[in-house]
């Protein structure tokens, strides 16, 4: 198992969640996916995130990937596993489940479906971090769950030890300097919006929970990379020619168009569960090209040539 110094920095793709052509999960395929991941350099893995289609899952099927994805890559890199529950009892039986199972971390989200108020969302996430002793990630992403953990919620947090991080999907660049100046060091911010990440990282997120990165890997490496040193030129270069995909972190098909962004690239299928449908129509035609003029001008086939 990794140190806490090694957690929530550098890249973390939310890995997905492969299927067979029946729908069932293709156990050495999602496997697969992480060592590539892995193999190409990133720092962790987000597993059974929101494009690791975790509530597409039976509570059995989620424990059967956590445990391939310590068989596959544990001790390599940290893993961290979604919490993502309709209520504060399930979310503290998989808590506890996944440390059993050898998971690094955590990054919990508010219970799915009810929107709380900050009273029962504080509740929610004290109870779920005092079930285990894995460090933990809140989720903030107010477009996706309707709910936002303002200062008043992290506050009445604070004391407790093991949650020592947020993800940061607010789609306002500003919330990464507000969350720092009132809380200094107390958490530890990562970027988890791919189309605002340069932003986050310049701003002091200490690194990205991406979803292109399932696809482009070296390019998100190098773009963490080159912000940590402090190479803006590169880092912006980079970016510019990875936004046309990075956008389509934000929209409502996301797990969809990074899917067939990877099945593109080599790194994957295309499948998803119910009630999401793959791509069709002019969507699909679009995310194509985009991903094919990628393929074609990606900055790290440059940088093998030289």
């Amino acid at each position: 198992m990794k140190g806490a110094s090694q957690l929530w920095s550098g890249v973390y793709p939310a890995a997905t969640t492969q299927f067979a052509a029946d729908f069932s999960i293709d156990m050495d395929a999602t496997q697969r996916v992480q060592t590539a991941l892995v193999d190409d350099g990133v720092d962790g893995l987000i597993v059974l995130g929101t494009c690791g289609e975790n509530n597409s899952l039976e509570p059995e099927e989620k424990r059967a990937v956590l445990a391939g994805a310590v068989e596959a890559v544990g001790g390599r890199v940290p893993l961290v596993a979604g919490v993502s529950e309709l209520t504060t009892e399930r979310a503290i039986r998989y808590a506890k489940d996944a440390e059993k199972l050898g998971m690094d971390g955590l990054m919990l989200l508010p219970a799915m479906v009810y929107v709380p108020t900050s009273e029962e969302l504080q509740a929610h996430f004290r109870a779920v971090a005092e079930a285990t002793a894995l460090p933990i990630m809140l989720y903030n992403n107010p477009p996706a769950y309707r709910v936002n953990i303002d200062f008043a919620t992290l506050e009445g947090l604070a004391e407790i030890p093991n949650i020592v991080a947020i993800k940061e999907s607010a789609p306002d660049p500003r919330r990464f300097t507000d969350v720092i100046n009132r809380f200094g060091n107390r958490f530890e911010v990562m970027a988890g919006l791919d189309d605002i990440a340069l932003e986050g990282l310049m701003l002091g997120a200490s690194g990205w929970v991406s979803g292109l990165t399932s696809a482009f890997p070296r390019e998100s490496v190098r773009l963490v990379a080159a912000a940590s040193e402090g190479n803006w030129e590169e880092a912006r270069a980079i970016y510019r020619w990875f936004m046309p995909l990075l956008h389509l972190d934000a929209e409502h098909d996301l797990v969809q168009s990074i899917k067939l962004a990877e099945q593109i690239m080599g790194r994957g299928s295309e499948r998803v569960r119910l009630p999401r449908l793959p791509l069709s129509g002019q969507r699909r035609k679009d995310v194509i090209a985009w991903v094919e003029q990628a393929a074609a001008t990606q900055p790290s086939n440059k940088l093998a040539v030289a």
